[in-house]
């Protein structure tokens, strides 16, 4: 996900959200379409009637093989895809330019939303370049799997993450390796293909891509051309498969024996139904309901800068904000200076009681039009130029509402008191919690992780922006010398364990 394009509800999962029979409408019309394609292997680009359960296992094979190429071959595929997509730029883009006219017409008919149009051009600026570099940012990190003592030989053999002597000749190590098989699935964002591909490649992990009809064109595009590059490279074939079959979704979710982890990225519906439709793991958010919480210590003009940023940079996107939180203190103070900038780009303020008679009186947001906001619009993801405001007296309350209608995703402070910063980013129960910046900053570019899969809300290994680093696990390894568990206790003629922690080499 780059949180820069457009999520629809965003990716993964989180409190309430607010339904309704269109949005409910739209993801049963996703569900459809995706599922009313033939099969694609990315790798060969073949139609082809292998079964979901087919591709999985193939994906599973293709996995192993995967795990123990070095690194050097897995940047080499890198670099194949990024110079690949490079050379076929105006071939990718006209495609996507197809699926723009379809989308914009059912847009206009109401079958499709803005924000998922808005998701699907490719060309939108910056977004093209954007997903070339990711795939170079992420050829430059580090191997997840490897680290000081490790051989750079013809496989890998894991980064060592600890080392301990349980006695003599007998050691514990605990290494990084990749969770396996991964399945995507997806709506719009035809970049997502290049991403994952390239972040399943460098993490050893195989991966299987599911997107929605809307943009067909777009990842048959980009997936030709990444299966040209790969086939001259050492990933194995079934590494990277996209598949568009009839009842593909609840086909793969049925593959808890062979597919790993799925990651959801696409509205709240359709991350619901995944986790409720499933046995494997699923990783990621429904919502992305950010909050910032303005405080009569912010400074005024960076607070205006902050927050204008955090709503109308890219409204749709899972780390846009959706409530404004303010303190009593600053309603007369930072409050209107910030509700006539966001009124200046188009934001529409659904305001409680006290924000309104605040707006009212004030001379600086005089003729500014202003909602009542209603309990349902503290539970709500706009992915609009829409913005609940809400009056808190105290920090407690600011952080009781975060964490009751919030989604877990990325919530802000703004503020000069260090107490109360450490206090909010202590207690606010996200992923992401700032002092004094933006919640668009929540990115795994912008944190240096290079390209991401998403933004997890989940409480399990990887939190936040999932990068590299969040597609690892870790096994442990023992090396002995035939030991056997009865020889050790606290008995006569026991062994005691050592336990004794050893350097990483």
């Amino acid at each position: 996900m780059d949180p820069h394009q457009p999520q629809r509800v965003p990716s993964r999962r989180t409190t309430a959200y607010c339904f309704n029979k269109q949005t409910s409408s739209l993801v049963l019309l996703f569900l459809h379409l995706v599922s009313s394609f033939h099969f694609f292997l990315v790798p060969d680009m073949s139609l082809t009637n292998a079964s979901p359960a087919t591709a999985a296992q193939e994906a599973k094979s293709a996995s192993f093989a995967l795990a123990s190429l070095p690194a050097s071959a897995r940047n080499s595929a890198l670099d194949a895809i990024h110079d690949a997509l490079a050379a076929a730029r105006d071939d990718i883009l006209a495609a996507n330019a197809r699926d723009l006219h379809l989308a914009r017409q059912a847009a206009a008919d109401g079958a499709l939303s803005e924000a998922l149009v808005s998701r699907l051009d490719l060309g939108k600026q910056g977004k093209w370049e954007e997903m070339l570099k990711g795939i170079l940012d992420v050829r430059r990190l580090e191997d997840p799997r490897r680290g000081a003592g490790m051989t750079n030989g013809g496989g890998t053999v894991g980064k060592l993450q600890m080392r301990t002597k349980l006695d003599d000749d007998f050691v514990l190590e605990r290494v990084t390796c990749p969770i396996g098989v991964l399945l995507i699935i997806f709506e719009a964002r035809p970049e997502v293909i290049a991403n994952i591909a390239s972040l399943a490649i460098k993490s050893g992990n195989a991966a299987i891509l599911k997107g929605g009809k809307e943009s067909t064109e777009s990842f048959t595009a980009i997936s030709r051309v990444i299966s040209a590059a790969l086939e001259r490279t050492e990933v194995p074939n079934g590494a990277v498969q996209l598949v568009t079959t009839r009842d593909a979704i609840a086909q793969l979710l049925d593959q808890d024996r062979h597919i790993d982890l799925v990651i959801p990225r696409g509205s709240n519906e359709l991350v619901r139904y995944i986790k409720e439709s499933t046995k494997i793991p699923v990783l990621g958010h429904a919502d992305g309901l950010c909050a910032i919480y303005l405080t009569a210590t912010a400074d005024p003009q960076k607070a205006i800068d902050a927050i204008v940023d955090a709503k109308t940079s890219y409204p749709a996107a899972c780390n846009s904000l959706e409530t404004l939180i303010v303190q009593e203190a600053a309603l007369d103070t930072a409050f209107p200076g910030v509700a006539a900038a966001l009124a200046a780009k188009g934001v529409s303020l659904r305001c409680d009681a006290a924000s309104k008679a605040a707006l009212a009186s004030s001379p600086a947001t005089q003729g500014i039009q202003v909602h009542d906001a209603t309990e349902t619009d503290y539970n709500t993801e706009f992915l609009a130029l829409t913005l609940a405001v809400k009056t808190v007296s105290t920090l407690d309350q600011a952080i009781a509402h975060i964490n009751t209608h919030g989604s877990h995703h990325t919530d802000a402070i703004l503020t000069s008191s260090a107490a109360d910063a450490e206090q909010f980013m202590t207690q606010v129960d996200s992923a992401g919690v700032y002092w004094n910046a933006s919640t668009r900053v929540a990115d795994g570019m912008r944190y240096g992780f290079g390209t991401e899969v998403g933004i997890s809300t989940n409480k399990i290994h990887a939190r936040g922006p999932v990068g590299l680093e969040g597609l690892t696990i870790h096994k442990y390894k023992i090396r002995g010398d035939y030991q056997a568990t009865a020889r050790y206790g606290d008995g006569d003629g026991k062994r005691p364990w050592k336990h004794e922690k050893l350097p990483i080499e």
